[in-house]
């Protein structure tokens, strides 16, 4: 598992950012708090504070390369 902190801090972003995801058979957990959600679920991150940075924890090793160059303009270096 890999984790990385993500920006999302506009609606077009997390459409952007679920349709990116969702072409992936990885799971994906976005944590902000005590909240766990799956980064699939584009009303489970609409009940976030998008106005903070949020952790994704991805669950997948073989293909982490092109998942991390795929979500590049989301992670928050």
């Amino acid at each position: 598992m890999k984790t990385v902190k993500i920006s999302l801090n506009s609606i077009d972003k997390v459409k952007a950012f679920v349709n990116d995801v969702t072409k992936f058979d990885s799971d994906f957990d976005l944590v902000s708090g005590r909240y766990v959600i799956d980064a699939k679920s584009i009303m489970g991150i609409f009940s976030l504070d998008l106005s903070q940075n949020i952790d994704l924890n991805i669950h997948s090793e073989e293909n982490l390369d092109q998942i991390l160059t795929t979500l590049k303009p989301y992670i928050v270096e």
